[in-house]
Order: structure tokens, then C-alpha cells, then sequence
């Protein structure tokens, strides 16, 4: 096996069609592993540390496509590379056939195809992005700027070019989003209604607005400020907009606040700006406190409806719970003691590790999958997906984690999110369950038995159709739970002593 680029001039692709371009390239009989990246400095960096450039890739410029692949020879690898010419040229235009309507190249000419649009979605290099954030801005349009990487210095100055013109820009980093009823970047399917979220996270949003969708209640907006926004760099500029636009709102009754715990001065000034918005609010930061998303979730529904809400460990009657954790320890081996956590969501894979640290302690700080003993990795992060697509759009990087976790005699529960919703892979479950198969007869080759654990947020409305999910999970012996926050409770349960 052995590296080859091929590098086609000036052939910009976003990075979400780059990722799902990555996983059918693996599927080419005789590739081992490929990557689709624009050329720019640091994705040759990322590559070269993948093993996967060569003399013709570094070569390369930032407008320029590349498509690397490990392959048996060079006939797979220009298979490759035509297997990715045909799926680029088919996603080119507008329909399948000849005489299709090619796809706008650039911002104007997508304003001059749809002179209407209020909101431009933007997924390039970060390098690259705030230029083209800030020609959306001139134009008069929202942006939501799904890109990351981009400087802090350059997201401040947006942000506030942005305020100054009475538009909004989400992000950057931003995945998430329902403006008016219409999903944006990863989002699930939720009916509308009287809930507005402002979020400073992607799978952390997704999980509130299923959970208000499936206790019955609608989301008018979710509005998605990037991660570093509440930070006190950047200050929490889009979360006062947003924070600003929920009130203003008509059909938003109630406020849902999530994000990570922002800094000292962003906190502060949070209080008064909730304090203006004049409606109820819930509010929730992965990792302060015992709460939970699922609690934020329940809390905003109980205010929608004049009720209070009352937390509580888990929603699932006492002695089914009980059943569950007993059949699960049933083949456990004294050396096994741990809960291993592998995750597609980066705000679930927190808040598992905040659960796991408060109930059990020992658990390896962040999120890296380092450590000896409880530990979660968050296989989102861009060190595992260099050259592959994110977790949420193919599971080859957690099937590869689950092996790595049933391998170490010591795991004693495998703990999993599965995120749907538009954007994300059409069968997650049916993605995992064949890793999770071997895990289990891994474990039994050792006289162990594994026990594994999952949540699955999203509704019945989604693509993939949860109730179908959680069929199929718990037809493989999957022990599923209502949220992220009662599966962590209960991992934790059937690992303590």
C-alpha cells in the first residue's frame, strides 16, 4: 500500500461534500484509506501527518482540490479518482441530466439565481471564510458560517460588522441552526412552536430541541452562536443578538439558553441580558452543576406550560432500571471496571464526562480518550478526522474506537450517542451494530462479557426515524435510555462497585 495525490486546479468543494466524498472513495476495492481536501497549508499538514501526501499534493495551492488516497496500486487509485470526478460532477449541477442548470461558483452569482435569500451558508478552508462572511454582509444576508478554524481576531470583527448592519452571523464553528421553521447544518426535525434556543452548541441544540419535540412541544428558532462566543475573548456577541432576536420574537413564549460554561464577564453580562428579555427562561452549561440538557429540555417545556419542572435520575420506572443494570453486569470479570465513552457529539461527549466524574470520579480529563481508567473521546474532534469524514456522516472511526475500547480487559461498559437528523449518516445504529457485535464476542473470547449503553437523540420524524433506531439498537442488546444525560447515569450505575 502506498500513497497517491491527484490534484485538480482550482476545484473548490465545501468541506461537507469533501467528508461524505471521503467515505465512498474507502468503499473502492483496493483504497485503504483517502481523504478530499483543499489544498491549503494546514490540511497539507494534516494529510502529510496521515500519511497520506506526497510530492504532489504539497505542490498544491489553496484553491486547488486534493484528492489523496492509500491504495494496492495506482489502477485502484485512479479508480479513486475517477470514482470522485463522476460523484463531483454529478453534485455539480442542479439535476441529474443533461442540460442541468450548473450550481452558482460564487456569491454572486447565487444572489443573481435567488435575488430573495436572507442567509448564506458558508462551509470553506477557515483560512478563507471571514472573506467570504464578509461579502454575505455587505450583500445584506445572515450568515451562518458552518467553517471553523477561523481566527478569533477575525470572528470578533464579524460579529460585530454584522451587529453594526442589523444582520446576524452564526458561528463560525456554527452546525447548527432552525431559522423559521427550515433546518440548517445538522439539525433534526421538530415541529414549531413557542420554544426559542439560543445555543453556543451543535449536538448540545440538537438534543434540547428533541426532547421539547418529543414531550410534545414545538421550537420557533435555534439560533447557533459558535462554540468560543461566550468565551470573555469574544465576549457573547451573537448570544446577545439571538438573546435579543428571541424577545422580539412573537412566537416565542419561552428562552432556552445552552452552551459550555462561558467566562467570568460574559457570565455577568448574561444575567442582565436575560434579565431584558422579559420571558421565562431556561438555561443550561454542560459540566456546572447536576443539571442536564434533557433537564434545560423539560425545564423549558414545564415554563411553556405554567408548570414547574422537578429533575429527576432517570425517567425509566425503578425496576425496569434495576433489570437493566443487572443484566448488564450478568459475565462481568473482577478486572473489569470501567466505563469507556465513544461519541460523534461533541457537547453530549461533555456532559457524559461530567455525569461519569461527579458519580464515579477517576475519570481522564477532556474529552481525547486518554487515560487509564473512565474515559470519553469525542471522535469529532479534528485529530481523529483528518482525511475522514466526521462520526455524525460515517461510522468507520467508531467502529474502529469500539474494537480499540472491547480490546482493553478493563472496559467494562461501552457508552454511545447516536445523533440523527438531516446531514448525519441515513442508518447510525445500523452502522455500530456490527462493531458492537465483535466487541461483545471479543469480550466473550476472554470467559468477560461487555455491557453497552446508548442514547439516541433525535425524533420520529428524522430521516432515520428514531423509534426505528432504537429498535434496532435494543434488538442487539443495546441498553437504550430517553437521553444522553439517564444513558451516562446509568453507565455509571452498572460500572460502580
Amino acid at each position: 500500500m502506498r500513497a497517491f495525490n491527484f490534484v485538480w486546479p482550482s476545484a473548490y468543494h465545501d468541506s461537507v461534500t469533501l467528508m461524505r466524498l471521503t467515505r465512498d472513495l474507502e468503499s473502492v476495492p483496493g483504497v485503504a484509506r483517502a481523504a478530499a481536501m483543499m489544498g491549503t497549508p494546514q490540511n497539507r499538514v494534516l494529510m502529510q501527518d496521515a500519511g497520506l501526501l506526497t510530492a504532489a499534493g504539497e505542490a498544491a495551492g489553496p484553491p486547488d482540490l486534493v484528492i489523496a488516497v492509500v491504495a494496492a496500486d495506482e489502477a485502484s487509485a485512479r479508480q479513486a479518482e475517477g470514482a470522485a470526478r463522476a460523484a463531483l460532477t454529478g453534485r455539480a449541477t442542479t439535476g441529474g441530466g443533461y442540460g442541468a442548470t450548473p450550481r452558482p461558483r460564487t456569491l454572486a452569482s447565487a444572489l443573481r439565481a435567488v435575488p430573495d435569500a436572507n442567509v448564506a451558508l458558508i462551509s470553506i478552508p477557515g483560512l478563507y471564510a471571514a472573506a467570504e462572511a464578509r461579502r454575505a454582509l455587505r450583500a445584506g444576508l445572515h450568515v451562518m458560517l458552518f467553517s471553523d478554524n477561523v481566527p478569533i481576531d477575525q470572528e470578533i470583527e464579524l460579529k460585530r460588522f454584522a451587529r453594526e448592519r442589523g444582520l446576524m452571523l452564526m458561528g463560525p464553528d456554527c452546525g447548527t441552526a432552525v431559522v423559521n421553521g427550515v433546518p440548517l447544518g445538522f439539525a433534526n426535525a421538530v415541529p414549531r412552536g413557542r420554544i426559542g434556543i439560543a445555543a453556543a452548541s451543535g449536538t448540545g441544540a440538537q438534543e434540547v430541541m428533541s426532547v421539547i419535540a418529543r414531550c410534545g412541544e414545538g421550537v420557533s428558532h435555534v439560533i447557533g452562536v459558535g462554540g468560543r462566543d461566550l468565551s470573555d475573548a469574544v465576549g457573547g456577541l451573537a448570544m446577545e443578538q439571538a438573546l435579543e432576536a428571541l424577545a422580539a420574537d412573537p412566537g416565542t413564549s419561552v428562552v432556552c439558553v445552552i452552551g459550555k460554561p462561558p467566562g467570568a464577564t460574559v457570565a455577568r453580562r448574561l444575567e442582565s441580558q436575560i434579565e431584558r428579555v422579559g420571558k421565562p427562561c431556561a438555561m443550561h452549561f454542560v459540566g456546572s452543576g447536576t443539571a442536564s440538557l434533557e433537564d434545560c429540555a423539560r425545564d423549558a417545556v414545564a415554563l411553556a406550560r405554567g408548570e414547574k419542572h422537578h429533575p429527576v435520575a432517570f425517567t425509566v420506572p425503578d425496576a425496569e432500571l434495576a433489570r437493566v443494570a443487572s443484566e448488564a453486569r450478568r459475565g462481568r470479570r473482577p478486572e473489569q471496571r470501567f466505563v469507556r465513552g465513544v461519541y460523534s457529539g461533541g457537547t453530549l461527549a461533555w456532559e457524559a464526562r461530567s455525569i461519569l466524574d461527579a458519580t464515579l470520579g477517576d475519570v481522564a480529563p477532556g474529552v481525547t480518550g486518554t487515560g487509564s481508567g473512565h474515559r470519553v473521546v469525542d471522535l469529532g474532534e479534528d485529530i481523529f478526522t483528518v482525511g475522514r469524514p466526521h462520526p455524525m456522516i460515517d461510522g468507520a472511526v467508531r467502529r474502529e474506537w469500539i474494537a480499540r475500547e472491547a480490546a482493553d480487559p478493563a472496559t467494562a461498559v461501552l457508552l454511545l450517542d447516536v445523533v440523527l437528523g438531516y446531514g448525519a449518516h441515513a442508518d447510525p445504529a445500523g452502522e455500530l451494530l456490527l462493531a458492537i457485535e465483535a466487541a461483545r464476542d471479543q469480550a466473550g473470547q476472554r470467559g468477560a462479557a461487555l455491557a453497552v449503553v446508548a442514547s439516541v437523540t433525535g425524533t420520529d420524524a428524522d430521516p432515520q426515524n428514531r423509534s426505528a433506531q432504537v429498535s434496532r439498537l435494543r434488538g442487539a442488546g443495546v441498553a437504550v435510555m430517553p437521553s444522553n444525560a439517564q444513558a451516562a447515569r446509568l453507565a455509571a450505575r452498572i460500572a460502580a462497585r
